[in-house]
């Protein structure tokens, strides 16, 4: 059952006012003034109120003149004069200006009002979901923008290195210079198969549902370090988990996996270059109902003022290392998939920490 919502009700006449609330106080949360002044108050203080009744002949104010000068700030609620006269011109005028709902005679009958309040509130809620969805298509189309920006620039990027690396390596015959040329295709290769494991993850967000298995952490943690062992090594950082895992824990294990894959990954591309004892510390600890996923790492950290966009489509902190801006992205996407939170806590130049919790299904 739904909770009572708000509405309000101006008129001049106080038995009106006392009438309208005595009767409908248990089925909704009423508002009631005498004038349209401590009305627009009312609504500034109760930005939920959904149905405004309000009088024609109020002084000072017409309520058409009311509900026009409201439009712009208040657009939301549904708006019902009440008249005693059928005026074609208060017609005209409430429809063009006033964007009235519904009309009400007075003395107004009860059946009628209830009947008109539950039809106000079923435009009010569909109205309200247009424009949720409104906002989330133009949020969508602004991503969407975005993404095909990147796509024609990013992928073009090592394209373009590939195209000079192969007209230059046909003007050598050296054995040494060609195999100059290859180690620069192949970073452009690499470059290429990041940006389209960016891609996978970033469309695996937004298939259907979720592929739930229980999850053995120590198993997955065993993997990614297999996995990193050599990149590791070679950019000189020492990678540790640990892992304690005394509860089940159930959930999407690719999406478990993107989310830890794209933490590490980062950490290991911004450590402190000049560091010699570059190092991760990965762990998990599992709850009743909840898992704490945690990367540490002792790398160049974010400055204070970055750490609210770098979760954005497209955004770095930091020029260290290159990359599309999908990584960060894809984890708070795939967080929110999975109804969790992640914190950030970091200083610039003292590291950063990760912390990611994930509710079990």
């Amino acid at each position: 059952m739904e909770k009572k919502f708000d509405i309000l009700y101006i008129d001049d006449e106080q038995a009106n006012l006392y009438s309208f609330k005595a009767l409908l106080r248990l089925r909704y949360n009423v508002h009631i003034t005498d004038n349209t002044t401590e009305a627009l108050n009312l609504l500034t203080m109760n930005p939920n109120i959904r149905i405004i009744f309000c009088d024609q002949k109020m002084p000072g104010e017409q309520g058409v003149e009311f509900f026009e000068r409201i439009q712009v700030d208040f657009p939301r609620p549904v708006r019902i004069l009440l008249t005693a006269y059928a005026d074609p011109q208060i017609v005209l005028d409430s429809i063009n200006r006033g964007h009235v709902f519904r009309f009400m005679g007075k003395p107004w009958n009860e059946g009628e009002l209830l009947s008109c309040i539950e039809e106000a509130n079923r435009y009010y809620l569909a109205n309200t979901l247009l424009d949720q969805r409104n906002q989330e298509l133009v949020k969508a189309y602004d991503e969407l923008d975005k993404f095909s920006y990147s796509v024609s620039h990013d992928l073009k990027d090592p394209l373009a290195g590939m195209m000079s690396a192969i007209k230059l390596a046909l003007e050598f015959n050296s054995v040494d210079q060609l195999h100059e040329i290859l180690k620069l295709m192949s970073k452009s290769l690499v470059k290429l198969e990041d940006y389209i494991d960016s891609l996978r993850d970033y469309y695996l967000l937004r298939r259907g549902g979720l592929n739930l298995s229980k999850i053995d952490f120590q198993e997955v943690f065993d993997d990614l370090t297999d996995f990193y062992k050599v990149y590791a090594n070679g950019s000189g950082v020492n990678l540790d988990t640990r892992v304690d895992q005394v509860y089940a824990f159930i959930n999407d294990r690719s999406i478990i996996e993107l989310i830890i894959h794209n933490l590490v990954s980062n950490a290991i591309k911004y450590q402190k270059e000049t560091e010699k004892n570059k190092s991760i510390f990965l762990s998990v600890v599992t709850h009743p109902d909840h898992a704490v996923l945690e990367v540490m790492d002792n790398g160049i950290g974010i400055p204070k003022e970055s750490q609210q966009i770098i979760f954005n489509l497209f955004q770095r902190a930091s020029d260290q290392a290159h990359g599309m801006g999908f990584g960060l992205y894809n984890v708070k996407s795939a967080i929110q998939k999975l109804s969790g939170e992640i914190l950030v806590d970091s200083e610039l130049g003292m590291g950063a920490t990760f912390k990611v919790i994930i509710p079990t299904k």
